[in-house]
């Protein structure tokens, strides 16, 4: 097990709201890998990164005995870093990244918001994941879809913008 991984550089022992705390940390290297690499590389970092998780989670929980233990915070990367290979989904430079007109900040900075209200209130088969799926797949598989639903909600409401500017 790997304690300093699964709590995310140990993030996730902040002693209140260790999720925030460790979508937080999530949010700058996801938006730097967006940065120097693309989104198609924080996708496949992401899958990599939660297919280890559900490995090392397993072993925490079966030495443990704790399922969903509130310090592991590697799943907030998973579904943070999930979500921004959704929206923004583009490359800028370093000196775009304030640009507002290409939407980097405003998407990711919405990406944040929304995946920590789905990851909080868990509507719908997030909730249903979390109360089911047992082991490190459901630790990390409701932050995921999370990440999902709020990376396409991020992106609707970026075109609805969009649109919404053209039509004044």
């Amino acid at each position: 097990m790997n304690w300093f991984f699964i709590t995310l550089g140990y993030s996730g022992l902040s002693p209140k709201a260790p999720g925030t705390v460790g979508t937080v940390v999530s949010l700058p290297l996801g938006m730097l890998i967006l940065i120097y690499f693309d989104a198609q590389t924080l996708f496949l970092a992401t899958l990599l990164i939660s297919i280890i998780a559900v490995r090392e989670i397993n072993k925490y929980e079966a030495k443990s005995g704790i399922h969903d233990d509130k310090r592991i915070v590697i799943d907030e990367l998973a579904g943070m870093w999930f979500a921004l290979s959704i929206a923004p989904a583009i490359s800028v430079g370093i000196g775009d990244v304030a640009d507002f007109q290409n939407g980097f900040l405003i998407q990711s900075l919405l990406s944040f918001v929304l995946f920590r209200y789905f990851d909080i209130t868990k509507p719908s088969i997030i909730g249903r994941l979390d109360r089911e799926a047992k082991g490190g797949l459901g630790v990390v598989a409701d932050d995921v879809v999370a990440g999902a639903v709020a990376g396409i909600v991020s992106a609707l409401i970026w075109q609805g913008l969009l649109e919404l500017q053209k039509m004044l």
